[in-house]
């Protein structure tokens, strides 16, 4: 009986003083989290527990502009799930595809629709602005060459798509018609939308038929096209230009001055996946491209209703960096200085050749000029690759 009773104050004993250390281990996890967790908390960038209405209204306007093909496909598909609306839908369709020629006759550009509060918040989420580097007489046509294309090229909507940065208030007399591919104008009630801002298609027809119209009509033709969005990585500058001819041989059948146009901060309101030539991202790409006309880059930005459960954290946390909505990274779009060209109706190549060199040096100096001012994060200088 004494052997027993002993047995069981040495296990009370051991048991307590066991019970103790375990629970001191624990109080000091406490304090030192796991690695792993730890690092990736590091990583992400957490959204601010207060955010000022005006700041939201931003968000939300990119967030609306950035779905907009999206919820004007589902709202056509929805419609269509109404038997009695399928005459008018069906009438609409024909129109579309066979009837309407705005997208090549210069668009339906409406003033009031491009003066919206709504762009003002639009441009500035980043914010976008332009520089205005010299006066552009409207006694004369312009195309304006675009770089660096980026992901999408909100830097060129903010400026010649809307008024949000005051184009027009800075070049009286100029209407400008940002151009892009006749595919965006095949998506029902999207269509509408761009060509009240003055989007037109980025065909030839469509950029004779705007050129036609007169001293002050303008084009804006995004020149490194979808080539170029798979260079666009943050810090570089990377451009398609070379061979790119099409766009100074219209100018000079026109007699329309070129006048480049240096976005900063174009490529740095995305990231995107590794894709350098050889790799089989990249070969892909270009194949898609090859075949579809458009290629799609592998990017992400920050995110806007995103969520991530942490083990060890009490609560659910909104992520700030990762998702599809762009960074608020400043856009600065420098108007350079116009390149009077000769009119000529058929162009040598000798023609087209010198008119690009010159268009080159502008665009070079007006990297130099301002790359100190609005590109202090690059990793690399202003760099032509085709």
């Amino acid at each position: 009986m004494e052997v027993h009773k002993a047995f069981t104050s040495a296990t009370r004993t051991v048991s307590a003083t066991s019970l103790r250390e375990r629970l001191s281990s624990l109080s000091s996890l406490t304090a030192t989290p796991l690695k792993p967790v730890a690092n990736l908390h590091a990583q992400i960038e957490f959204v601010p527990s207060k955010i000022p209405r005006k700041r939201r209204l931003q968000t939300l306007a990119v967030a609306i502009w950035s779905t907009t093909i999206v919820w004007n496909t589902f709202m056509f598909l929805f419609l269509l799930s109404f038997p009695p609306l399928w005459p008018f839908l069906t009438a609409y369709w024909i129109w579309i595809a066979y009837i309407d020629k705005g997208p090549e006759k210069g668009g339906r550009l409406s003033p009031w629709f491009r003066s919206i509060p709504f762009w003002r918040y639009f441009a500035d989420y980043y914010p976008a602005s332009f520089l205005k580097t010299c006066d552009l007489p409207p006694d004369r046509p312009y195309v304006f060459g675009y770089h660096p294309h980026g992901i999408i090229g909100m830097g060129a909507i903010c400026t010649f798509a809307t008024e949000s940065t005051g184009f027009s208030t800075a070049f009286p007399g100029i209407v400008p018609h940002l151009l892009t591919l006749t595919s965006n104008f095949r998506v029902p009630f999207y269509r509408e939308i761009i060509l009240a801002m003055g989007i037109c298609s980025v065909s030839k027809q469509s950029c004779s038929n705007i050129l036609k119209g007169g001293p002050g009509q303008a084009i804006t033709i995004v020149v490194g096209g979808a080539a170029e969005s798979l260079a666009a990585h943050p810090g570089t500058a990377d451009l398609t230009l070379r061979k790119r001819l099409g766009f100074i041989k219209i100018a000079i059948q026109h007699g329309a001055d070129l006048v480049p146009v240096f976005s900063f901060g174009e490529n740095d309101i995305f990231k995107q996946m590794p894709n350098e030539k050889g790799t089989t991202l990249y070969t892909l790409q270009k194949k898609f491209q090859n075949v579809f006309g458009f290629t799609l880059p592998l990017f992400h930005g920050r995110g806007l209703l995103n969520c991530l459960s942490l083990c060890f954290l009490r609560a659910w946390q909104r992520v700030d960096n990762l998702g599809l909505m762009p960074y608020r990274r400043r856009i600065v779009a420098v108007i350079g200085h116009p390149i009077h060209v000769v009119q000529s109706d058929k162009p040598t190549l000798e023609e087209i050749m010198h008119v690009q060199q010159q268009y080159i040096d502008e665009l070079m100096r007006i990297w130099h000029t301002y790359k100190d001012q609005f590109a202090k994060t690059r990793t690399r200088e202003l760099n032509i690759i085709e």
